[in-house]
């Protein structure tokens, strides 16, 4: 790892930035009011060497309890922890709750840094390191080293900074090969540049003119320059401190808390799945509803929560939660985050994020439970499935999927690939995955209300493919839902006819009676050809005694079997004359330019009764097209 990010923490006035001073030579206390107090209040930041070659950046925040917030934001992506505690005072209020903070945060290295060793003598030296080590008991703080440091006088400082080259010897590497994910710690401008945004890189690479977009807010933005380390760089490396020079945003549009990432590789949410812990020396318990304080990357957030497999969290315990958030923010799978009480604030607790996109969910629901489970042991093959089953009918690609776990679109698509060898998925055009769940229960749903209409509608042949298209597939592109009808025509679920769809097998069967009226009704149009009856006539037509819906669903089984075609409401021909007049139409217009309408009336030996409803047929399916009072092939 040619790069790593240190962070300190520790109790206000206990030396921090003194002693990142001794290490770097950089003062990182810039404001005016810092300097006058003598306390850190911003985040600060520094560089240096490490004796191995590699670049070391370190984030110096507050001590003081009322700029929590502020610690919170400077502490996340760091890879290595320096708790500073001062030799004259020990452990203080501020250095448990930051040794919390850090816990929650799953921080796995660090080292213990007693400061001001040069104003206490070796036994009370020996009386302080015995109290550290017994309360970084349990932490992962336990086997840290323990290094007095005099900052003034310079003795402990190339100690510390072996012991610092050694830790990060085999520090795990951030994920450069993920989406760019930057969450913003400090927005300022500068004269002839504009707008500069700086944090530390957790995910992914970033380069000159890349084009992102500012979460939650959904601005776009342009990379101009690029700084790591007070030096013009090309490209930078997750891993790394950056300061970056946007175009395209202003200051005033952009907060720290803001996240900076590729386009479309987060999605904005007000609700998120956690798995939450309580401290154990909380004094407080979690109930319903509680309000909180949600600290993730380097925003804070007001929230409620609402636990889903407990009644109430007591120190010490987990529990599955939903966090309804109060603002938008962009998370993913696996971040981690702190919640601290409302009002008095106090930090007690934190988590795991297992669903950064979450919906609501009812109290104590197995399904939901049993989902978070598995999102919680990490098995990502289950959380991909899950999301996969859940949104299928959103039509969801690799990408989407990758949204809304917060997964590498890679892992997502080498899963996908292995769901279609083990039929756990279909693929369809376009990248898109169905699960074989939701097929199969969409074919359940569909085979029903078929079996139903045919039923209660045994001579149609049908339902219009449009209305099945509007009741189950309305959410989907219409070649997805061509696609899925074909799926399903060659499983031999269902068969489509003149754009009916039927299930499988299913006949129109007539009785005798009905049989006698079709044969009736169709000579009477055969018989007239281009003077056919109109449908008001059919019952003097057939004989007297016919009820009119005895002929109108007789009329539905002619049509829908293309014996009879509408031409318009009134006007209905037999197959046979149809063609034939298609046919007459367009013999003549290949050897004349045109056709008027008492040409075609002659032709067919009718009136303009008929003529009329049939031409203007004719340019509805674009066989002619109208020219002032003529016809002409399309």
């Amino acid at each position: 790892m040619r790069n790593v990010i240190i962070g300190t923490a520790g109790h206000i006035d206990h030396g921090k930035t003194t002693l990142i001073r001794a290490l770097t030579g950089i003062e990182t206390d810039r404001l005016k009011e810092e300097k006058k107090r003598g306390i850190t209040i911003e985040l600060g930041f520094a560089y240096f060497d490490l004796p191995n070659g590699k670049k070391a950046g370190i984030v110096d925040v507050p001590g003081h309890e009322r700029f929590i917030k502020n610690m919170l934001a400077g502490v996340s992506g760091i890879d290595l922890v320096l708790l500073v505690i001062a030799a004259d005072e020990g452990i203080m209020p501020q250095t448990q709750e930051h040794l919390d903070i850090l816990s929650i945060l799953d921080v796995k290295k660090g080292i213990i840094v007693i400061t001001k060793s040069d104003l206490v003598d070796e036994e009370w030296l020996n009386l302080v390191e015995d109290e550290i080590r017994d309360k970084v008991q349990g932490t992962f703080l336990e086997n840290a080293p323990l290094i007095p440091v005099s900052s003034v006088e310079g003795t402990g400082v190339e100690e510390l900074k072996m012991h610092i080259t050694t830790l990060t010897e085999d520090t795990q590497e951030k994920d450069a090969s993920e989406p760019l994910r930057l969450p913003i710690d400090r927005v300022f401008t500068m004269s002839g540049f504009g707008t500069i945004v700086t944090g530390t890189l957790i995910e992914g690479t970033v380069s000159e003119k890349q084009s992102l977009t500012v979460f939650p807010e959904g601005l776009e933005a342009k990379v101009r320059s690029i700084q790591v380390h007070g030096k013009s760089v090309s490209e930078a490396y997750a891993g790394q401190r950056v300061a970056i020079n946007l175009t395209g945003v202003k200051k005033e549009e952009i907060s720290r808390g803001d996240i900076l990432a590729e386009p479309d590789s987060m999605k904005n949410t007000m609700i998120i799945d956690v798995k939450l812990n309580l401290l154990k020396n909380s004094s407080r318990k979690i109930e319903h509803w509680n309000r909180l304080r949600f600290y993730h990357g380097t925003k804070e957030i007001l929230c409620r929560v609402v636990p889903i497999d407990k009644d109430e969290l007591n120190p010490g315990e987990s529990c599955y939660a939903q966090l309804r958030l109060e603002e938008e923010t962009a998370c993913k799978y696996g971040d981690r985050f702190v919640v601290r009480y409302y009002s008095p604030l106090e930090t007690i607790g934190g988590g795991l994020v297992l669903d950064p996109n979450a919906i609501k969910h009812k109290k104590s629901d197995e399904d939901v439970i049993s989902e978070l489970e598995a999102k919680s042991e990490g098995d990502k093959g289950a959380i991909i499935e899950n999301i996969l089953r859940k949104y299928s009918d959103k039509s969801p690609n690799a990408k989407f999927i990758a949204v809304q776990t917060g997964l590498s679109e890679k892992l997502v698509d080498d899963t996908l690939e292995a769901f279609l060898k083990n039929e756990i998925a279909i693929k369809f055009s376009g990248n898109i995955f169905l699960h074989r769940d939701f097929i199969e229960e969409l074919e359940e749903s569909l085979m029903s209300f078929l079996s139903q209409f045919h039923k209660k509608n045994p001579l149609k042949p049908g339902v219009s493919k449009e209305e099945i298209r509007s009741r189950f597939f309305n959410n989907t592109k219409g070649k997805l839902f061509e696609e899925i009808t074909e799926f399903y025509i060659k499983s031999g679920v269902i068969e489509v006819f003149n754009s009916f769809v039927a299930l499988k097998g299913f006949e129109i069967k007539l009785s005798k009676e009905q049989i006698v009226l079709r044969d009736k009704i169709l000579k009477a149009y055969k018989d007239n050809e281009f003077k056919p009856p109109v449908l008001k006539e059919l019952s003097k037509v057939v004989g007297n005694g016919v009820k009119d819906k005895e002929i109108k669903d007789i009329m539905e089984v002619l049509i829908s079997s293309s014996l009879i075609v509408k031409v318009s409401d009134e006007v209905l021909l037999d197959i046979d004359s149809y063609n034939k007049a298609k046919k007459l139409l367009v013999d003549f217009l290949r050897e004349n330019e045109a056709i008027a309408l008492s040409d075609f009336r002659d032709i067919l030996n009718t009136s303009r009764k008929y003529v009329v409803p049939i031409l203007e047929h004719f340019d509805s399916i674009k066989l002619t097209k109208r020219v002032e009072d003529k016809r002409v092939l399309v």
